[in-house]
């Protein structure tokens, strides 16, 4: 008898949960056990982490408002790599940028298939919190940002961890 397993998305999320969960886990065994500010540049360089070269620009040019970070293509194909464009406020704030940047490390990696619950989950991994209290601390960092009128429509490709969050950003917290 040849029985075929019936996959499902919800399968095929779990699968990805599973295996975000182990990479975190890794590159805090590897960077931490702390993630400071320069652990996560360590974590960005790591090619066994990040799958695309990464470089992190402070600048909200490119940020919708209420986004604390953005990944941005340089090219047209993922392998071209990314810039992190994190919000100037964070460019004085070393202890804000691993909550920031691990946020985003599955979209990099993983490109529009992740969601802000796959984000939080490696986020909170590879700092060794709980998801409610990373959630929390990257809220608490996203309630920090400036309020900006929208002026001119810019290009933005739409952050793929985007999400509603109870702090009420616009976008969510760490779209």
């Amino acid at each position: 008898m040849n029985a075929r397993a019936t996959l499902t998305e919800a399968d095929g999320y779990e699968a990805l949960r599973a295996h975000l969960v182990q990479k975190a886990l890794a590159a805090r065994a590897r960077h931490g056990p702390e993630i400071d500010a320069a652990a996560i540049r360590r974590v960005l360089a790591d090619p066994e982490v990040v799958r695309f070269p990464t470089e992190i620009a402070f600048s909200s040019s490119a940020l919708l408002p209420g986004e604390f970070a953005c990944p941005l293509p340089k090219g047209e194909h993922p392998k071209d790599g990314f810039t992190l464009a994190v919000h100037e406020l964070f460019a004085t704030r070393p202890d804000a940028l691993p909550y920031l940047v691990a946020y985003h490390i599955p979209s990099i990696n993983y490109l529009d298939v992740v969601t802000n619950r796959e984000a939080e989950l490696f986020g909170a991994a590879l700092l060794g919190l709980e998801v409610d209290e990373y959630y929390r601390r990257v809220c608490a960092l996203a309630d920090e940002l400036p309020a900006r009128a929208p002026t001119m429509p810019v290009f933005h490709e739409p952050a793929p961890a985007a999400h509603s969050c109870a702090c009420g950003k616009t976008g969510g917290c760490g779209s």
